[in-house]
Order: C-alpha cells, then sequence, then structure tokens
C-alpha cells in the first residue's frame, strides 16, 4: 500500500514540486518506508511507500522507464503480476525489480493503458504519465477498493489518495453544502460527492484521460459490475454454485498470500472470517489468526473465533480491547480525508493499531455480505419483489397515492413500510431511511430547503419488481463504495497495514453477483452458498452463526464518555458560525438525549461533522 499524488499540466514548476510535497507529506502514514519526488516539464510525481514486494530501494517509486518516458505512482497490489511478467519477458521485456510496480510499465508501452488495466487483477489505484505524448492516466480498480481523487483547473489536473491530501496543497474550493446534506444523512460522502467544491473521486472501474496539449479530461469505464438480477435459475444446481464458489474462494486467498513482508490474518467469530482462515491453511500458509475481543461485552466474538480457530488447528492470538483506551473521535478525523461517522470505523482502527505492530499485510473476510447477500434487507426486499410480482400495476400506484405519514410506531409502521417498499421500490427504500427528516429543526440556513437526489427519486409504475437488483446497483454505489470500503481503507492505512480481502477479488465478485437471488437465498438463509462451504469446511456450529459486527457503542457514549467533549465544542460551533445549525435546537436535543443516556445518529453525525470542520480549518 501506498500514498500517491501529483499534478500536471501546470505553469510553473517550482510550485508544482511544493505543492506535491505538501500532498505526499499528509500521506506519509499510508506510506512510511519511503518518499521519492519526480519532475517534467509539465508534470510532477509523488510517493509515499509502503514495502511489499521488494523491499530494496530497487522498488522506490515514482518507477520510471530507462528513458523516462513512462512513469508511474501506484497504491495497491496487482496479485497476479507474476503472470503478467512472464508473458512480458517472453515479449522481450527486461525487468530489474521484482515488484508488481514495474509489470504495469512494460504492460503499458507493450499492451496500452485499457488492454493492461483489463488484464490486472488485484486492488489498485495508479496514475501513469506517458511523457512522450503528455498525457497522464488516472485508474482505479473495478470494485473501488483503493482510493483516488483529482481536481482540474487552469488546464490542469492534480490528484492524490485522498481528499484532504488534496485540498491542503491548495485545490479544490469550499466546503459543499449538498454534501454535508448527504453526510448529515448517511454518516459518510457518496462516491459522486466531495466535501470540497472541485474535488472529485475516480469512479470504480473507471480511467481518466488528461491530455496536457489541450488541458481537457475524459472518462471512460473498463469495467462495470455484472448484471445482478433474479433471472430463472441456470443449469448450475446449488451444490454445482457451492463448489465454484469454493474453488474460486481458494483461489482467491493463494494469490493473497504473496509478500516480502509478514502476512496475517483477521478471525473474528462469523462466517467470511472463517472461510478465509480455512482457505489460507488450504493453500499451505502458516499465518497467526488474529481475534479482537472485548471481555465482558455481549458482542465479545474471541469465544466463537476461537472454536473455529481450534476446529482448523490453526495459531490465534486474541487482542483484547480495552474500552478505556478505544479509539477517540478524533482518531475519525485524523484517519479518514472527509466527515467519517461509521462508529465500527472506530473498531477498526482499534484492530488495525494492534495488528500493524505484528505483520504488514491482513487478509479479512469483508465483502462477503454485499456479494452473497448476507444482509437482513436482502431477504425482505426479495420478499416485497415477490409480492410486488404478484399486484396488479394499478393496485400498487393507488398504494403510491395513499398519503404517507401513518402509523408512527408499531406494527402496523412495519406493515406499512413494507406495503410502501412493494408499491414504491427502490425509491421508497430510499425515503424509508432514517435520515435528514430526523434532525427536526437542527438543521439551519444554507441547509434548509436542499435536498438530496437520494430522496428525489420517482417511484416506479410497476412497484417494487425489480427491487432486490435495484437496491444491490444502488447499494453498490451508496454504501460499498462510499462507506464499507473507505472504512478499511482508512483504518488500515492510518497504522501502514495493508488489509487483502478475497472475497473483494473481481473474478469471485462477478461469478457470485449473476447467481440467482433464490440460491444465494437458499431456504430464505441468507448467505447460503458460503454457509454451505462453512458447514462443509469447518462445522455446522460455524455456519448456523447469525451475523454480527464488531461496533462501538458511540450514539450512547456521547451523551456518557464523550459527553464533556459533545458539550465544549458545542458551546461555539463552526457549525452555527458556518450556518449549518440552529445551535439553540441542537442543545435542547443533546439535553434531552443526556437526560435519557441515549442519543441517536443525528447528533453523533453532527458530533463528528464539527469535529472534521475544526480539524479541517
Amino acid at each position: 500500500m501506498c500514498g500517491i499524488a501529483g499534478w500536471v499540466g501546470f505553469t510553473d514548476l517550482g510550485r508544482a514540486r511544493q505543492q506535491v510535497a505538501v500532498m505526499t507529506d499528509d500521506l506519509s502514514r499510508r506510506g512510511p518506508d519511503a518518499a521519492g519526488l519526480e519532475c517534467w516539464p509539465s508534470a510532477v510525481l509523488g510517493h509515499r511507500r509502503l514495502s511489499i514486494f521488494d523491499l530494496s530501494d530497487a522498488g522506490r517509486q515514482p518507477m520510471m522507464s530507462a528513458d523516462r518516458q513512462v512513469a508511474v505512482v501506484f497504491n495497491g497490489a496487482i496479485y497476479n503480476f507474476r503472470d503478467l511478467r512472464a508473458q512480458l519477458e517472453q515479449l522481450g521485456c527486461v525487468f530489474h525489480t521484482e515488484t508488481d510496480t514495474e509489470v504495469l510499465l512494460h504492460g503499458y508501452r507493450q499492451w496500452g493503458i485499457e488492454p493492461l488495466v483489463s488484464r490486472l487483477r488485484g486492488m489498485f489505484a495508479m496514475a501513469l504519465w506517458d511523457a512522450g505524448r503528455e498525457v497522464v492516466f488516472l485508474v482505479r480498480d473495478r470494485l473501488g477498493v483503493k482510493p483516488l481523487v483529482f481536481s482540474e483547473q487552469s488546464g490542469s489536473i492534480a490528484f492524490a489518495s485522498t481528499v484532504r491530501a488534496l485540498h491542503r496543497a491548495g485545490f479544490g474550493g469550499t466546503v459543499d453544502p449538498g454534501s454535508v446534506l448527504e453526510f448529515l444523512e448517511f454518516g459518510y460522502i457518496t462516491d459522486r460527492r466531495s466535501i470540497y467544491h472541485g474535488i472529485r473521486k475516480v469512479p470504480a472501474g473507471a480511467l481518466i484521460r488528461f491530455d496536457v496539449a489541450t488541458g481537457t479530461s475524459s472518462e471512460s469505464r473498463y469495467w462495470t459490475p455484472p448484471r445482478i438480477q433474479g433471472r430463472p435459475a441456470p443449469a448450475m444446481a446449488f451444490e454445482e454454485a457451492v463448489d465454484e464458489v469454493e474453488r474460486r474462494l481458494l483461489d482467491a486467498v493463494k494469490l493473497r498470500l504473496a509478500a516480502d513482508v509478514k502476512v496475517a490474518a483477521l478471525l473474528s467469530g462469523g462466517i467470511d472470517s472463517g472461510l478465509v482462515c480455512w482457505a489460507i491453511r488450504e493453500a499451505g500458509g502458516n499465518l497467526t489468526a488474529y481475534t479482537v475481543g472485548v471481555p465482558g461485552d455481549a458482542d465479545d466474538e474471541s469465544g466463537a473465533a476461537a472454536v473455529t480457530a481450534r476446529t482448523l488447528g490453526i495459531t490465534q492470538e486474541l487482542l483484547p480491547i480495552d474500552p478505556a483506551s478505544a479509539p477517540e473521535p478524533a482518531d475519525l478525523t485524523a484517519a479518514f480525508g472527509e466527515p467519517f461517522a461509521c462508529s465500527s470505523a472506530l473498531g477498526m482502527l482499534a484492530v488495525s493499531k494492534m495488528v500493524a505492530s505484528n505483520a504488514t499485510v491482513l487478509l479479512t473476510g469483508d465483502g462477503g455480505d454485499d456479494v452473497f447477500l448476507g444482509y437482513p434487507e436482502h431477504r425482505h426486499f426479495l420478499m416485497a419483489q415477490k409480492a410486488a410480482s404478484r399486484i396488479p400495476a394499478p393496485l400498487l400506484r393507488g398504494w403510491q397515492a395513499v398519503p404517507r405519514g401513518w402509523p408512527a410506531a408499531g406494527p402496523l409502521k412495519r406493515a406499512r413500510t413494507f406495503a410502501d417498499v412493494v408499491a414504491g421500490g427502490l425509491a421508497a427504500v430510499a425515503t424509508v431511511h432514517d435520515g435528514l427528516p430526523n434532525y427536526g429543526s437542527m438543521l439551519n440556513g444554507r441547509l434548509r430547503g436542499l435536498t438530496i437526489p437520494q430522496r428525489e427519486m420517482p417511484w416506479p409504475r410497476e412497484g417494487g419488481r425489480t427491487l432486490l437488483e435495484d437496491f444491490l446497483r444502488y447499494d453498490f454505489d451508496q454504501r460499498f463504495t462510499g462507506e464499507y470500503l473507505p472504512k478499511v481503507d482508512g483504518a488500515t492505512m492510518f497504522y501502514a497495514l495493508e488489509a487483502r480481502s478475497p472475497f473483494l477479488d473481481h473474478e469471485l465478485w462477478s461469478f457470485a453477483a449473476t447467481l440467482p437471488f433464490e440460491l444465494r437465498l437458499r431456504d430464505n438463509r441468507p448467505k447460503a452458498v458460503l454457509r454451505a462451504i462453512a458447514a462443509r469446511r469447518i462445522g455446522a456450529g460455524v455456519s448456523a452463526l447469525p451475523k454480527r459486527g464488531f461496533t462501538i457503542p458511540a450514539e450512547r457514549w456521547i451523551t456518557t464518555k464523550w459527553r464533556p467533549q459533545f458539550e465544549a465544542l458545542f458551546e461555539r460551533p463552526r457549525l452555527a458560525d458556518e450556518g449549518f445549525i440552529d445551535l439553540g435546537a441542537v442543545k435542547k436535543e443533546f439535553s434531552r438525549a443526556a437526560a435519557e443516556q441515549r442519543s441517536h445518529k443525528q447528533l453523533w453525525h453532527l458530533f463528528v461533522l464539527e469535529n472534521w470542520l475544526r480539524a479541517a480549518a
């Protein structure tokens, strides 16, 4: 893993060097092993290195061809680089390092940018500079595991691994109220926006080409997720699908064991990390599996993880977290480039800090729930989709016309919500979300009267007949790339730890995404395919475990443990100075919550945003 930065198409080389150096300095925690900066008349590339392959100085970046006509800065890991290297050597290429980075240089010259990228299997964000053509390519991996942001101004383009690094170097503008509103709704900012005007995120599976001669850019998608749909079951039976997923998972794990540094695994009490550890054992890996425990906590998973470790016969080490020394809200601001209120990120920060003292690469089980359908809403949306398919469209449209707003609570509310989803599909799901309406009078001035596109979707004439497919596509662009992936990248890279998830292998993902919904939710069981593998390879007890997650009770702690911090921040908050909140209404709501020692996520989001605004000033 690394941090990358650069500026192409500028008019002042001295200033460009300084600004890129500002960015690389800000990215130092992503790459503590080395720093590099290289210049051309119209390009400056910068890099911070976390050494994974070829720990010698030969692996430093920016990495250049011998004639300096092609150069690259790269963040990530190309798992099939040795196969690609063998192909390139047969074409006459001579390699001087043992890195995956050098494959990018030779591959570009032999195949061109899109044929090169289409061959890559891994997670990556890169900038490839062609000095002869005066063109730079910004590329992000298919699923968006690694971040890459950019800003265009005055016929030039600047880029970095994080929004904060780019903005600290003077790129982008003021805080965008629309992005503030999106953060308050979700607790994160999606890939469609940035907290600052003028800064954009390279989409997952996209390539940005910038031409110095014209001062313009173009965007293309070299990969899009397979169409996710509930079509009639193919010839493949359930057991055949299980066998194929198992084979692909083993292959993905084997590829991710390659490194010139110590590799470890994260083992929770759940199915996904248990399967990754099983596959490591099958692949002949002799790694330590680390389990995070919270002694005495009801959600502690260390006991279940210990059973898995004993069953697999692998080495396990427990890392106990003392709640008294758990990460603080300020750590979210330090670790993430934009406001980020995912409370489980505090747990991931604690995990990363402890593991980083023992290993440099960490295999995780992230991603299994998203493509194999492990969340409760997946089952509910499939039920709603089936119900919608049995109801005549005029009746669905008739329900859409019924006034909203009742009942407020209880079983009738749940029934009303289900009926709304049946009739309104994805548009109803987006508005059911506990977000902006629950701020009441706390939002002020610059935010009042604004809305976000997610709450403006029209209800479909045919109701929710394609709801699950629509939701998975929507969720990929929302939580998956906006919350889940940034959480792991930000928390691990804050401690210079490279996280690798076999379930984010694009070949495994592509296969799983096209399996029929009924197969992935067989017998109404979330992640039925993965549960079948777990029952076969680990044991029935593990396969039957419910989904659990390591959580930090942030919404409760702001009224107890963090109450002094909240009250101090909101004596004279920047949120009020910026015209975003009604301070009196916020204080009134916090007093009520403090009396009950139980808050809600709206106050937590305001707390995180206020911390971020102060740090960013």
